[in-house]
């Protein structure tokens, strides 16, 4: 196997020793906290690297688990059948694919059961625009990829050069209308209005 750089070993080093202490593998935000490292595209780094070099092995069909390969003395368990570990992102802008490295904060498990064959995120709700929907600020929406949106349904949506944004969608004659749920805001309309997933359910901690 190929030496590891001295960030590489430290990497792989809190990934053994954190899982054979809790039982599972850090998040990347856990990783980010316990390394001393500020970006999380920094870690996704180290993990690349690691599995290039033949130390790991992530697999996208089981939803990014970490495996040690057969060279390795540990293994990692991975994430239970039941469940699938779902990418939180944090603010989405223009021009940036939505799960790109640099906008992927964390990783959550979500019962296999609440999902389809299609991508999903998970999205932190900013304000309380959507507050009479029962989504308030700062809970995170489970969303599931698709440009397709129908009348009434709850979406997340990039309007022009903003960042994404959580509505109620509605298709008038040749416009599109973004609803709050809120009467405290204005509904958004016009035509430069892109749908990128549908909202299927709320988390919220207390």
């Amino acid at each position: 196997m190929m030496k590891l750089t001295k960030k590489q070993q430290q990497v792989y080093d809190y990934l053994v020793d954190y899982t054979q202490k809790v039982g599972f593998p850090p998040s990347i935000r856990e990783m980010c906290k316990g390394l001393g490292v500020r970006s999380t595209s920094t870690i996704h780094g180290h993990l690349e690297k690691l599995e290039e070099k033949g130390y790991i092995k992530r697999e996208s069909t089981k939803n990014r688990a970490i495996t040690l390969t057969k060279q390795s003395t540990v293994s990692l368990p991975q994430i239970d059948a039941g469940f699938a570990s779902i990418p939180v992102v944090g603010q989405v802008t223009a021009g940036s694919p939505i799960l790109a490295v640099e906008n992927i904060e964390d990783y959550f498990p979500i019962p296999t059961s609440h999902l389809t064959n299609d991508d999903h995120f998970l999205l932190k709700v900013q304000g309380d625009s959507m507050l009479n929907a029962g989504i308030l600020d700062n809970d995170y929406v489970l969303v599931r990829k698709t440009e397709q949106a129908n009348n009434g349904d709850y979406i997340v949506a990039m309007v022009g050069e903003e960042s994404a944004t959580v509505k109620t969608f509605y298709k008038e004659n040749n416009y599109v209308r973004l609803q709050p749920e809120n009467d405290a805001y204005e509904p958004i309309t016009g035509t430069d209005i892109q749908v990128i997933g549908l909202v299927k359910g709320v988390f919220r901690f207390i």
